[in-house]
């Protein structure tokens, strides 16, 4: 083998070494660099509501800790949220927030209409 060849061979062998390194650094990180997520699927921003009982639904992703109205909550092992609501005749604001375990937070607001009938 000549000196050209092996250069060649040592170039492609560094060139893969970067390509692994840098695909798994990316993999390692990347809740990281996404940070919380949190998507509220129902009900819907701005809702008028004729019934007082509401059930919050959602997905999660890469978080540690979830609150609405400052009040703890969970969601299941593939992060779907699930809570049960009253309220309050009238403007109601809810505020479901969460965390991730790097402290970054996430907050949605709902803003919903009771009207009692």
């Amino acid at each position: 083998m000549n000196k050209n060849n092996q250069n060649k061979i040592g170039i492609y062998f560094f060139i893969i070494i970067l390509l692994i390194t840098v695909v798994y650094t990316y993999y390692q990180t990347r809740s990281f660099i996404k940070g919380p997520v949190l998507e509220i699927e129902a009900p819907l921003n701005g809702s008028l509501l004729t019934t007082n009982s509401i059930t919050i639904k959602g997905y999660t992703e890469n978080i540690s800790y979830i609150s609405i109205n400052n009040r703890q909550t969970f969601v299941d092992e593939n992060g779907y949220l699930n809570e049960r609501l009253l309220l309050s005749p009238g403007y109601n604001i809810i505020k479901v927030s969460a965390k991730d375990k790097y402290q970054r937070e996430i907050e949605k607001k709902l803003e919903l209409i009771y009207l009692k009938t």
